[in-house]
């Protein structure tokens, strides 16, 4: 499988990084889905997640535009709040 150039690799990561968790990893689900065979692990290592954030990111997605975690967003280094 062929990756992206250098510089595309540098915006996403630094797109990916301004995201909210959730985000970050529908994004992921969004970019491994495009490569096809070995997206997951190409892209897992490209952002330092683990590929199973990315199949669930892909699960996500599966599901839109129905999204049960729609209000639930956490500020990033925050701890959630009960």
């Amino acid at each position: 499988m062929d990756g992206y150039k250098k510089r595309v690799e540098v915006q996403m990561v630094n797109f990916y990084q301004s995201l909210s968790e959730k985000d970050r990893r529908r994004y992921a689900a969004v970019e491994a889905g495009k490569l096809g065979h070995g997206g997951v692990v190409y892209i897992a290592s490209l952002f330092g997640c683990d590929p199973d954030t990315i199949r669930r990111g892909m699960s996500d997605v599966e599901h839109l535009p129905e999204d049960a975690a729609e209000s639930r967003v956490r500020k990033k280094g925050r701890p959630q709040e009960s």
